[in-house]
């Protein structure tokens, strides 16, 4: 019998990496996982290793390919997805990076962007790139870097040095250094990419003060990124998709035709409506953004983006030691006191969208003797949807009327939480078979490049439904959460 042909997924997030590798009918094959440390070097700074990223990734890569050919499949493509606005500099001789990956997260440059805003550049900023001036962007981060380490600056006009998303190093180190190459999704999120002509900005590049040439070149999410060097992966793989992670879970969701709405639930959290050949400017402070760029036909989406979401889970494990898994949040959310009104705001490194406040903290409001780690955890929990809210709020007032929210992420297996953003949105809350979209919208790239899927109708008609969610309860009870909830934002806000 004739081996199946699969696509191999890498998906680099914030906490982990995992290779997944997936069959032609979508179905998950063989998956490998590991965490690699977070850094936190100073007070909202977040950094990672870039060793660790590749060699947790290139570890994973090789156990998925492994299990999967094991069990009579062949691999017969490369998909890579990311955490996005992360950024690596590194030696172009060498491939060594210079120092630490910057995290999406990190706020370190808040007063450098605030010094770009008092010049006057955010609204140019914005019209080029339907992004705001804040640290969660990339190109922040890039000029901090070739200001903070010795020599950067000199070195990389010469042409010394690669800087990029995290997608380019990985695809530097797949491909033994012959590649440096982006998306169009990852660039897009760089303030340095102008979503318009679809090309790295010479207006912005000066506003940021970064070399062109340091830069990857842009390609659509669908071509060919080159091909795996044939000692890591035992063969050359072609690498036929590449796409940022909530591009990738969109891709999986089947999010394809204008009004398409998903929710993903990771280390963030970020809701993204397509918004197809327009570029909708938000007047509420959500950001336009690539949503992909297929065969050069670019889709463009609105996009809201929370800093913290299963982090708080994370932070409630290993900051507080007060659970043994995220798991465990679904029992003790039901067992709450139902009439706790304990709020989480986990403004761990500030706000994100629609608030865009980098310097707020985080605080835990409406404790009382009675609290426990129950109430704790179902605050954690219902935090998450709060803030879905607050995005969902700013996109109707943008003209998106939501009626049914597709959700994908490690978060929404949890039946409590799936159940409760419904009743918080008063929305329907669909949730998938493949929750692992993300790495399956990256699958999905790099399967059609190599033949295994068909059009994008046939893969829009792969998605299926597990569980639907309704919403429940009053609507008085909403309301008065809610404004508990708006409560506590404004007292971290001030």
């Amino acid at each position: 019998m004739a081996a199946s042909p699969c696509v191999l997924a890498i998906d680099q997030g914030t906490t982990s990496s995992r290779a997944i590798v997936f069959d032609v009918t979508g179905q998950r094959v063989s998956v490998a996982q590991a965490e690699y440390p977070q850094l936190y070097p100073g007070d909202g700074w977040v950094e990672h290793d870039p060793a660790a990223i590749w060699q947790t990734t290139l570890q994973t890569a090789r156990d998925a390919l492994r299990a999967a050919e094991d069990s009579g499949h062949t691999v017969v493509a490369l998909g890579i997805t990311n955490q996005r606005e992360t950024v690596v500099l590194w030696d172009r001789a060498t491939g060594h990076p210079l120092g630490n990956a910057i995290v999406w997260q990190d706020r370190r440059t808040a007063a450098e962007c605030e010094r770009l805003r008092a010049a006057g550049h955010e609204p140019e900023v914005t019209a080029r790139t339907g992004l705001l001036l804040d640290p969660y962007f990339s190109a922040t981060k890039i000029a901090w870097l070739l200001d903070n380490i010795p020599g950067a600056r000199e070195r990389a006009r010469a042409g010394q040095l690669a800087c990029g998303t995290i997608d380019s190093f990985l695809i530097w180190q797949l491909t033994g250094g012959r590649e440096h190459l982006t998306d169009a999704t990852n660039a897009s999120r760089t303030s340095l990419f102008n979503i318009h002509t679809q090309r790295w900005d010479d207006w912005l590049l000066e506003c940021f003060d970064i070399p062109a040439r340091l830069l990857p070149a842009v390609r659509d999410c669908n071509s060919h990124f080159g091909t795996t060097d044939s000692g890591l992966l035992g063969r050359e793989i072609p690498i036929l998709g590449v796409a940022g992670d909530q591009q990738a879970a969109a891709l999986g969701q089947g999010c394809m035709m204008p009004g398409a709405i998903k929710s993903t639930y990771g280390t963030g959290c970020f809701v993204l409506v397509i918004t197809g050949d327009a570029v909708v400017q938000s007047s509420h402070r959500l950001l336009s953004t690539v949503a992909y760029r297929l065969d050069g036909q670019v889709s463009y989406a609105l996009e809201g983006s929370i800093f913290v979401a299963g982090a708080a889970i994370q932070w409630l494990r290993d900051g507080l030691g007060i659970i043994e898994s995220a798991a465990a949040t679904a029992a003790l959310a039901r067992d709450a006191d139902p009439a706790s009104a304990v709020y989480l705001v986990p403004a761990f490194t500030g706000l994100g969208a629609p608030h865009w406040r980098p310097e707020a903290r985080g605080a835990l409001l409406g404790l009382t003797r009675a609290t426990g780690i129950a109430e704790i955890a179902r605050a954690a929990l219902e935090a998450v949807a709060y803030q879905t809210n607050d995005l969902l709020e700013a996109m109707q007032r943008d003209g998106v009327q939501a009626r049914q929210l597709r959700v994908d992420g490690g978060m929404v297996a949890n039946d409590w939480f799936a159940q409760r953003l419904a009743d918080l949105l008063n929305l329907t809350v669909d949730r998938p078979q493949i929750l692992e979209t993300t790495a399956y919208g990256a699958a999905l790239l790099a399967g059609q490049g190599a033949g295994i899927y068909g059009d994008w109708a046939d893969i829009e008609a792969l998605w299926r439904l597990d569980q639907q969610f309704e919403p429940s309860m009053a609507a008085d009870v909403r309301e008065q959460k809610l404004a508990g909830w708006r409560d506590a934002l404004r007292r971290v806000m001030a």
